[in-house]
């Protein structure tokens, strides 16, 4: 079966938060996998990848609005489609 619907190009920074400016709709029409130093990431909130850096929840603490409490890793991010 061949694909109807053309994949857009992923960019080099993405967001989840739809309150992002980084935050691009059309890329989450399709699923997204996140490779960071080698092993596949499912909690990844940020990336950027020209960076090397992902944003990931710390745990279940919450900052004083209610959201998760970020914690930034760095190394190596790949960014592909599943």
């Amino acid at each position: 079966m061949t694909e109807s619907t053309a994949k857009p190009a992923l960019p080099d920074r993405l967001s989840i938060d739809p309150r992002s400016p980084h935050h691009v709709p059309a890329v989450f029409e399709h699923d997204i996998g996140i490779l960071f130093n080698g092993k596949e990431r499912g909690d990844v909130e940020e990336y950027c990848v020209s960076e090397g850096w992902i944003r990931v929840p710390a745990g279940r603490t919450l900052d004083r609005r209610g959201q998760p409490l970020m914690i930034k890793l760095k190394g190596k991010v790949e960014a592909f489609y599943k």
